[in-house]
């Protein structure tokens, strides 16, 4: 069940043997308490009416079970591309800061920047003046090359959409 259109082909089916199902019950039901008699049907093709509703019940537990199997897969596997994405980033800041010669102090106020803090909020969790964090990010801004916060921010998102492909494949002339 690896290609998509199978797979969807079978949930659909098992859906519309699960809505023939509880059709067949539901109006069984319903005959009985509004007390419409339809006419009587032999007792095996009852039984055998039952079993299939009752089957078709019982594939839709377990298509229930596969595809909460399956989300939760997925679910790890976003989970740990977020994390590898997240670490990625952490890397791109490291390597970005040394290469524009960071202090201590500047990489700890330009990561509170990136992650959209004010000037006001990054001087109160460095316990520092407003002003020395003023003169702080023009120090970032210079080393870095740009004019301001969102200018810094581009730069990080250009470096981690660049496609570099993990193992370059030789160039094919076509023809």
């Amino acid at each position: 069940m690896s290609d998509p259109v199978s797979g969807r082909a079978v949930i659909i089916l098992v859906l519309a043997a699960q809505a023939l199902c509880t059709l067949f019950f539901v109006s069984d039901i319903l005959f009985s308490v509004f007390g419409i008699y339809a006419r009587p049907i032999a007792w095996q093709t009852r039984e055998l009416l039952e079993l299939g509703a009752a089957l078709g019940l019982v594939l839709g537990v377990i298509l229930g079970a596969v595809a909460l199997h399956r989300m939760a897969r997925d679910r790890r596997r976003a989970e740990e591309k977020l994390r590898r994405a997240s670490g990625a980033f952490m890397d791109l800041l490291e390597e970005r800061f040394v290469e524009w010669g960071l202090t201590a102090s500047e990489r700890d106020v330009a990561l509170f920047a990136i992650k959209g803090m004010t000037t006001q909020e990054i001087a109160a969790l460095r316990n520092t003046a407003e002003g020395t964090v003023k003169a702080q990010t023009n120090a970032i801004y210079r080393k870095a090359g740009v004019s301001g916060r969102p200018q810094l921010l581009s730069l990080f998102i250009e470096d981690l959409m660049e496609e570099r492909p993990s193992d370059p494949a030789p160039l094919r002339k076509v023809g």
